[in-house]
């Protein structure tokens, strides 16, 4: 079959949006990005972040390709594979109707359209929808003798799924697509075969899950497994880039040959000798125990709160503590100016239905590939912003307050109650810390935007909160220069970054649907947020890394009746 541009995306959106095994749609027409094995030999800018593949088990990371006018592109293939026609309503699988690139109905010439509904399992194994055994169930009787030919009709009364009807040319009753999104509908028609259609050559996987029928561009037919780490000292030097750039040269050289090997790569104002222990530190450390994401988290916390100054302008982590004012000075120990700062995310997976949770008993993310590979597609994000540690004093009464644990203890159940609905190995342990910062930092986020001229939805968030760390950094989070202009970063000043703070808090304390939001006691997914809604605190996905669960306005501003029994209350009354 010869190959054909079918669809553009961006490099980012073959990470976060459509990556392998997901569903890209292109105008008429339906595709699923192939595994890695499929993928272009050493094609795509390679990205070092040596603490991310160590803790994901590879060597390293690429760029998706990113095509071009003669350059690679990433391979699909079509799915589903069932289309429909939407002048004659024949319903049928594509290698049926025509061939791969004709796209075309044979009897009326129309352009086919691809099955609006696929079928997925949360083990991220997918399949078309079963329109034969769908329309036949229960109706074996009335089968006569004939070839079968399906049609898939739309009364146009209403959108609704009991207006879409599946018939057969054998005389069996029509049946409407009602009820086939229950979670049941499919669980005696067709049970999960365990199909990875985006791994050229696989076998079918045992699997007892459940089929659940999805509309075919739904959010939940692709959840991406993402893993994200800064680059911090010494990895952020320069010294350390240029070791990455040649680490498979260096990676193998004897240690007497290592220096002659260097004196070629040295770089003006970089020492060999530097080089030199750079090499070394960087085997030493491949040579540890694998890092996990509270080493990663941990490590960035060190080095956010000791600061770097800004020496080179090759340097990719600039970090300045910033002279806070007296009122700042109250709640917070460290206010640091982030001015440059260089984020590696790579997927290391995906699963379908509902998203990936560590804590579950079985990891249910599928393979980006058949074989072991040694790299992951991953994307590189360069910005700046402001990062912000808590009193640890202040914070530590906050949290003993009979307030603060009523609240915890609310979500704590929700999350046990989560934990037994899920099977999860382990109960999520929810601390009081975790939901005054992550909310902090939403309130924080959505003040900012307004300030430092950037969409909420192109700034992020990472929030310290375990026992030794109480901080939150806030930057941009996009993927080229723009994201480092110095808008956000700039908001780090004394004269500034109270007022944001004061606004932030005074916006806070009112929400368009209080007293009811206020008010609540289990809302957000599973029941896992408080005093939270979209009209106050909820984010876009794209700005949160914690799914906007763990969420709690009234930790910031108490309740209306008592305002002082929030941790920002003295700025409410002030």
């Amino acid at each position: 079959m010869a190959s054909k541009k079918v669809a553009s995306a961006r490099t980012t959106q073959l990470v976060s949006t459509y990556g392998v095994g997901a569903l890209f749609p292109a105008l008429d027409e339906s595709f699923m990005v192939l595994g890695l094995s499929e993928w272009p030999d050493q094609d795509g800018t390679e990205i070092a972040e040596p603490r991310l593949a160590r803790a994901l088990g590879v060597h390293g990371f690429r760029t998706p390709p990113n095509g071009g006018t003669k350059g690679p592109s990433v391979p699909v293939i079509r799915f589903p594979r069932w289309y429909s026609c939407p002048q004659c309503h024949r319903l049928d699988e594509l290698q049926r109707f025509c061939s791969w690139d004709e796209h075309e109905c044979p009897d009326c010439h129309s352009t086919l359209v691809p099955s609006r509904f696929v079928a997925c399992c949360p083990r991220g194994h997918i399949e078309d929808f079963p329109y034969f055994a769908w329309v036949h169930a229960g109706q074996r009787d009335q089968q006569r003798p004939g070839d079968h030919r399906m049609r898939l009709r739309s009364s146009g009364g209403s959108s609704s799924l009991a207006a879409i009807s599946v018939s057969c040319s054998c005389g069996v009753q029509d049946v409407s697509m009602a009820g086939s999104f229950d979670f049941d509908a499919l669980q005696k028609l067709a049970p999960c075969r365990g199909q990875r259609p985006w791994l050229n050559g696989a076998t079918d996987e045992d699997c007892s899950e459940t089929l659940r029928t999805l509309q075919r561009g739904s959010s939940n037919v692709w959840f991406s497994s993402l893993r994200s780490a800064l680059s911090i000292p010494p990895w952020s030097h320069t010294v350390q880039r240029l070791v990455d750039r040649h680490w498979k040269i260096l990676r193998n050289a004897g240690d007497d040959s290592l220096p002659a090997l260097v004196q070629d790569l040295a770089l003006p104002g970089i020492d060999v000798d530097d080089l030199v222990a750079a090499v070394k530190a960087r085997r030493s450390g491949e040579a540890a125990e694998t890092p996990t994401e509270e080493d990663l988290r941990r490590d960035e916390y060190k080095a956010l709160s000791a600061g770097q100054p800004d020496a080179s302008v090759h340097q990719q982590f600039v970090v300045r503590p910033v002279r806070a004012q007296p009122e700042t000075v109250e709640d917070f120990e460290l206010v640091s100016e982030v001015a440059r700062l260089r984020e590696v995310r790579a997927l290391d997976g995906f699963t379908r239905v509902k998203p990936h949770d560590p804590q579950e008993e079985r990891d249910r993310r599928a393979r980006l590939s058949l074989a072991t590979a040694d790299w992951l597609p991953a994307m590189e994000v360069l910005g700046e912003g402001i990062f912000l540690r808590f009193d640890p004093q202040r914070l530590a009464q906050w949290e003993k307050s009979d307030f603060a644990r009523r609240r915890t203890a609310v979500v704590q159940q929700a999350e046990e109650r989560r934990a037994k609905e899920w099977k999860l190995r382990e109960v999520v342990v929810v601390r009081a810390r975790e939901l005054l910062l992550h909310t902090f930092a939403h309130v924080l986020l959505n003040e900012l935007s307004l300030d430092a001229g950037y969409p909420v939805a192109s700034l992020r968030e990472r929030v310290y909160a375990a026992d030794d760390q109480a901080g939150v950094l806030l930057y941009t989070a996009s993927s080229d220069s723009a994201g480092s202009l110095g808008g956000l970063a700039a908001q780090s000043a004394p004269e500034r970054i109270e007022g944001v703070i004061t606004s932030a808090v005074r916006r806070a304390s009112w929400c368009s649907s209080d007293p009811v939001c206020i008010e609540a006691t289990s809302t957000g997914a599973d029941g896992l947020n408080m005093a939270a809604c979209h009209a106050c605190v909820v984010l876009p996905e794209t700005s949160c890394e914690r799914q906007n669960v763990h969420l709690d306005r009234a930790a910031l501003v108490g309740t209306l009746d008592d305002p002082s029994i929030g941790y920002f209350g003295g700025r409410l009354l002030a």
